[in-house]
């Protein structure tokens, strides 16, 4: 009989895993066979109904084991993690030690994994874990060790998981990409090339560790730059991750031609139909202003996940085109896919940047009582974005008392933002004063702070707001702007008065300045809080870094091709106007993505509707 259950369970092992349908199938056939207390049999069903994602029949064979020797602990952790259910995983592992059962080696990796997947918001359980699993008899188990350093990585702790990594008695591949990979996604970019240098495993994995962890940490340029140096090595792609990576990056520096090139080597590769590279290239032509190849790519797909539908929900909300968004998620939802909590964050965007109130409130209560979704911090600051925008400033000052959260800094400044649009001086100045005693840390707070005093003729909190500032040595971000052409790049900074075509881009600066004033244009110097005259105030708008980009792309790029501009910080309202004035004299599209938006200014026009 043993050889028959041998057979079985070999059996079990290759067919099971196939599909839902035939594990169940195998199920059956085991209880008539009466086969249910040979114990290799329900562990390999408990490892089989795990990897086929019935987590649920897992639990349910599980508890109906009469004995459950290590393997079947393991197994269940196993089907837990591989389910994406790594709460589950911890909570079983709690059942285990109270049933005083000690974990073995399998088992502590299976919950080294359930900590790392839950990410750096368990590091305590973490921790609790690996000094657990120092104590025990398996502590030199190097398997449980590599998979402390890949836990360490992803909790953004890479000296803690360097000193497990230089404890392992025998160092495999996967070791050293996990140590890689987070000193990578830490931003240590030096250990992180130096360790790459000197492992013998110098692999597609650890290639795709290192890219991906600069990604990650923003780094994208020198994951660009050594995507290009392994192709140049000829490291085979044969898994398409290093893809995704490298066409995030694209995606986050909104590199549109680097990021057609990109989508051209998924197709020469044939990862074209792989779904996580289908969305990844989604999102990165959204990033880069190309809904229409966006679009494209999204209604070509044969499968669609609920991050698919996401990225074009998002994609089209971002850009200002919010009745499209909404009628994408109802298609969305008819298709029986369900909406996760950033698929609501892009709705409720849309919602706000069309000033749709009803529809944004409705939404935020199906995200809760349909959907079972607990609303996070952003998820409130984007109701009470919509309801601040769209006039509603009592409502929304009422949300933000009552939310679940301790409101932060942006929440503050973009209440007060809302209040000074639509006049309300009396609840800005309350508002003003509380944010003012948060000590606010972004530059731009304390502009907005300044003006709300000015406004209200408060002069003496004006320069209380100039004083802390001071005291506080804050210091706006230099402004930059990078203007992408294709075969190059170029970034220019606010007042950059060296660059090799200064002369002829002052000269059409000058130009566009004279024709906008006879169209009726006055700068708007709201935003220049240094101690100067008009005249010096409006000289240092001129040369905001926005302005520069587009004068030297009307200069090098090709005619009547977009113009397409990534700028770190928010758009000023003066330069949106200009802009917005320069596209209908010039007759030229202009794409800008700033640090709130897109902007899309066409014949005069802006699709934001003012809203940013």
């Amino acid at each position: 009989m043993s050889v028959n259950v041998h057979a079985l369970q070999s059996q079990l092992c290759s067919v099971a895993r196939q599909s839902p349908y035939l594990a169940k199938k195998v199920h059956a056939h085991i209880i008539k066979a009466g086969l249910t207390h040979h114990q290799p049999i329900p562990n390999t069903l408990l490892d089989a109904y795990g990897k086929c994602g019935l987590i649920d029949h897992a639990l349910q064979l599980f508890d109906a084991l009469p004995r459950r020797d290590p393997v079947a602990w393991a197994s269940l952790l196993t089907a837990c993690n591989f389910s994406n259910r790594p709460h589950l995983a911890l909570s079983a592992s709690r059942s285990l030690l109270a049933a005083g059962h000690h974990p073995d080696h399998f088992v502590f990796s299976s919950l080294v994994k359930a900590c790392a997947n839950l990410g750096n918001l368990h590091v305590k359980q973490g921790k609790q874990v690996h000094a657990r699993f120092f104590l025990s008899p398996f502590s030199d188990d190097d398997v449980v060790k590599a998979s402390l350093v890949d836990m360490y990585a992803k909790f953004g702790l890479p000296d803690y998981g360097r000193a497990v990594f230089d404890s392992i008695s025998s160092l495999n591949s996967i070791s050293w990409t996990a140590m890689i990979s987070g000193y990578a996604r830490s931003g240590r970019k030096f250990e992180a090339f130096q360790l790459f240098r000197q492992t013998p495993y110098k692999n597609l994995f650890a290639w795709t560790a290192l890219v991906s962890g600069l990604v990650q940490s923003g780094n994208g340029s020198d994951a660009l730059r050594l995507f290009v140096e392994m192709r140049h090595e000829g490291v085979s792609v044969t898994d398409p991750l290093v893809l995704s990576s490298t066409v995030g990056a694209c995606a986050n520096l909104a590199l549109w031609e680097l990021g057609k090139q990109m989508h051209g080597v998924v197709i020469i590769l044939g990862y074209e139909s792989c779904l996580f590279i289908s969305n990844a290239l989604i999102d990165m032509y959204a990033k880069c202003s190309d809904l229409v190849a966006a679009n494209y790519i999204f209604c070509e797909m044969c499968r669609k996940d609920v991050v698919s539908w996401t990225s074009i929900i998002v994609g089209t909300a971002q850009h200002g085109q919010a009745e499209e968004a909404l009628a994408l998620y109802d298609e969305m939802v008819l298709g029986g896919v369900r909406p996760n909590e950033v698929t609501f964050v892009g709705l409720m965007h849309a919602c706000s940047h069309a000033g749709l109130v009803s529809k944004g409130r409705a939404l935020f209560r199906s995200m809760v009582e349909d959907y079972g979704i607990s609303p996070s911090l952003q998820h409130y600051t984007c109701l009470l974005d919509l309801l601040s925008r769209s006039g509603h400033l009592d409502e929304a000052e009422n949300l933000i008392r009552t939310m679940p959260f301790n409101p932060d800094e942006p929440t503050w400044a973009a209440l007060l933002s809302a209040c000074k649009r639509h006049g309300n001086t009396q609840m800005a100045v309350g508002i003003a004063d509380h944010l003012l005693n948060l000590k606010p840390e972004d530059p731009s707070s304390y502009i907005l702070l300044s003006n709300i005093y000015a406004g209200a003729g408060m002069w003496e909190n004006v320069s209380k707001v100039r004083k802390l500032m001071m005291v506080m040595e804050v210091r706006k971000e230099p402004g930059y702007s990078c203007i992408d052409l294709g075969k190059e790049s170029h970034v220019f900074y606010a007042g950059e008065t060296s660059h090799p075509m200064k002369d002829e881009i002052i000269g059409l600066m000058s130009e566009l300045d004279a024709e906008m004033r006879k169209r009726g244009y006055a700068p708007d110097t709201s935003s220049v809080l240094h101690d100067m005259d008009q005249q010096d105030k409006e000289r240092q708008l001129f040369w905001h870094s926005e302005r520069l980009a587009v004068a030297y792309g009307l200069l090098k790029a090709v005619p009547g091709t977009i113009i397409r501009i990534v700028k770190n910080l928010r758009i000023c309202e003066d330069c949106h106007n200009v802009l917005k004035l320069i596209s209908s004299i010039t007759n030229r599209e202009i794409y800008v993505r700033d640090a709130k938006r897109y902007h899309h200014f066409k014949d005069g026009n802006c699709s934001c509707n003012e809203f940013w």
